[in-house]
């Protein structure tokens, strides 16, 4: 017998609408582009951190976090197409292996202190290397690889997360120690063989910074 939810749930467009309040704003609905204008261009120069979305053949979805120094992240090619390299990491690759499965990506470009981003979505490709490797390179290391992003569609997105959140307003943070550290995390969580210790001497932010590129 098939359960009742417990929620009131939302399950068509007409619904979801109505609960939106009706269509979005002309500006909103047609802010949308497929190919990056010279002043999107620059923000994606000064932009240090992005987030990748992608999805497996089966819609699992991933959210990986990707930061360079800034106008080393998000190398442009042409007003149509962008390159994200990726760096010495934990070699697990979700996302990665989700593009040969499903090419299809989004793109959420930050700037530190600004309360807009910058979206991108379009159809992904692995490249194990290419000429604008060596435009990538950082410490003088070259990216292990790079996912090439085929934009199909980029718009700048509005500030209200920002402003809500306060993300860039100190005051407003939470004591970051109110949390067991991350090699307490590990430790709690995963129940490694390695000692406290061993993991604190791993995750510290002095050995990580050797590990980077």
């Amino acid at each position: 017998m098939p359960q009742t939810s417990p929620y009131d749930e939302i399950t068509s467009e007409d619904e979801l609408r109505e609960v939106l309040g009706g269509l979005p704003a002309r500006r909103a609905a047609t802010k949308d582009h497929d190919r990056l204008h010279p002043l999107e261009i620059e923000w994606l120069r000064r932009s240090p951190f992005c987030v990748v979305a992608t999805a497996d053949a089966d819609g699992n979805c991933d959210a990986s976090p990707k930061g360079d120094p800034a106008g080393q992240l998000i190398h442009v090619l042409d007003p149509g197409t962008v390159a994200i390299p990726e760096r010495p990491g934990n070699r697990r690759g979700d996302g990665y292996r989700n593009v040969l499965a499903n090419p299809h990506a989004g793109i959420l470009s930050l700037i530190p202190g600004r309360s807009d981003t910058l979206r991108i979505n379009g159809r992904a490709r692995l490249v194990r290397d290419a000429p604008f490797f060596d435009d990538m390179a950082v410490r003088g290391q070259r990216p292990v690889l790079a996912m090439v992003v085929e934009i199909e569609q980029v718009f700048s997105h509005c500030q209200k997360a920002f402003l809500r959140s306060g993300l860039w307003k100190p005051q407003t943070w939470p004591d970051p120690a109110a949390l067991p550290s991350v090699a307490e995390l590990c430790k709690i969580i995963q129940e490694p063989a390695e000692t406290l210790a061993e993991l604190q001497a791993h995750y510290a932010p002095e050995h990580y910074e050797t590990l980077l590129y």
